[in-house]
């Protein structure tokens, strides 16, 4: 078996944990959204560790910024 089928098996999960956090993040309902964006940034992670493994460097750097942005959003949607 090649030595790298991990790398093409993670590419599911994190669409799928993608598709997910955009479903919740779309909510109206607050711990929805909140979820939403701790999902995104699960799947910012997944993300880079696929690119990294794959020679993708643009892809990390997206993810990267895109996690910062989705650290925004879980924090603005802290209490106040």
């Amino acid at each position: 078996m090649d030595s790298a089928w991990w790398l093409d098996a993670l590419q599911w999960p994190a669409m799928i944990v993608t598709v997910l956090a955009a479903w919740f993040t779309a909510s109206q309902t607050k711990w929805r959204r909140k979820a939403g964006f701790w999902l995104f940034l699960l799947s910012n992670l997944l993300w880079s560790i696929w690119g990294w493994a794959a020679g993708a460097l643009a892809l990390v750097i997206l993810q990267v910024v895109l996690a910062a942005m989705n650290t925004r959003g879980v924090l603005k949607n802290e209490p106040a």
